[in-house]
């Protein structure tokens, strides 16, 4: 089996309004909403996928907007920050554009970069940097030579720092900067590749809009994903039986520093029951949920193509 795991395959988060939440993504950060599904185990709620105009593994944002409720707080034992690779040169303009929307945007501290608040208050984090291979969405809000391009890193706060780099090192990723209160984390891949690790103390976090549920990591397909099952289950971790996600085949485990870990295969890719052109247009169910599709349909809010006010 491979040594390593070659990057992030894709970050999902909590929301609350599905509507809010789709005009944000799709109209001020210029992505694409490459599936509109559910989420397969609370069906009343919608699965939202975004991402480059495929849906590429390493560019794919994915929300379960549960409705308004009580937000989450950002803190140790979760995820608490997503940073999203844009061009060299393009800084200058995402701070018009969030401006312009009247988004709310602050300079991040120690590097060239913009720190933004979705509508929920998810914290994300806009970088100079690139992902080779990767071409952006180019029918999106944002101009081609200015869109986001994927993940660069996500940055983990847990309760136990030392046991959650034990985790990460054994998914192969090397140690490559340290400052103290916070550990940059590397794997081999050509995208998506950072993960950094906060050691300093804070109040724990909460579920809830706002917060990320979990992080998934890259393997290419099944047979990878056996090999990682088992070597995660020798080292101690708890890890899931495989799931099928339709567009993809999962694993979980909750790491020792609290936070929710999935390895994701690679394939077989957002295309499978919608052709590339029409992605995201049509609400896609699992044949297992077909039956239901009227109830299913009826409990869900409806999402209304064009651009509303962000909020």
């Amino acid at each position: 089996m491979s040594d390593a795991v070659p990057g992030i395959h894709h970050v999902t988060f909590v929301a609350g309004d599905p509507e809010r939440n789709l005009d944000f993504y799709t109209e001020v950060l210029g992505l694409r909403l490459v599936k509109k599904t559910v989420n397969f185990d609370d069906p009343s709620t919608y699965h939202l996928y975004y991402g480059d105009e495929v849906g590429s593994p390493g560019t794919i944002l994915t929300f379960f907007p549960f409705g308004e409720g009580r937000s989450g707080r950002s803190g140790r034992g979760q995820a608490t920050a997503t940073r999203l690779a844009v061009p060299e040169g393009s800084l200058a303009y995402w701070r018009e554009h969030l401006a312009d929307r009247g988004v709310d945007h602050e300079p991040l501290d120690g590097r060239d970069g913009l720190a933004v608040y979705d509508p929920d208050g998810q914290r994300l984090e806009l970088v100079a940097g690139s992902n080779d291979g990767i071409e952006p969405w180019d029918g999106g809000s944002v101009p081609a030579e200015h869109a986001i391009r994927g993940v660069e890193s996500v940055t983990l706060h847990p309760t136990d720092p030392e046991a959650t780099e034990e985790v990460l090192e054994e998914l192969g990723y090397e140690r490559r900067e340290d400052d103290g209160d916070r550990i940059r984390f590397e794997a081999p891949g050509d995208r998506s590749t950072g993960i950094e690790v906060r050691t300093d103390d804070a109040p724990a976090g909460t579920g809830g809009p706002g917060t990320v549920h979990h992080v998934a990591f890259r393997t290419a397909d099944d047979e990878s994903q056996d090999d990682w099952r088992e070597r995660l289950t020798t080292m101690g971790q708890r890890v899931t039986p495989r799931k099928d996600r339709q567009y993809f085949r999962s694993i979980y485990f909750r790491e020792p520093g609290g936070i929710l870990f999935e390895i994701a295969t690679d394939g077989p890719g957002f295309d499978r029951d919608e052709p590339v052109d029409a992605l995201g247009e049509e609400l896609k169910l699992p044949d297992w949920l077909e039956d239901d599709r009227e109830r299913i349909e009826r409990s869900l809010a409806p999402l209304e193509d064009g651009p509303a006010e962000v909020r």
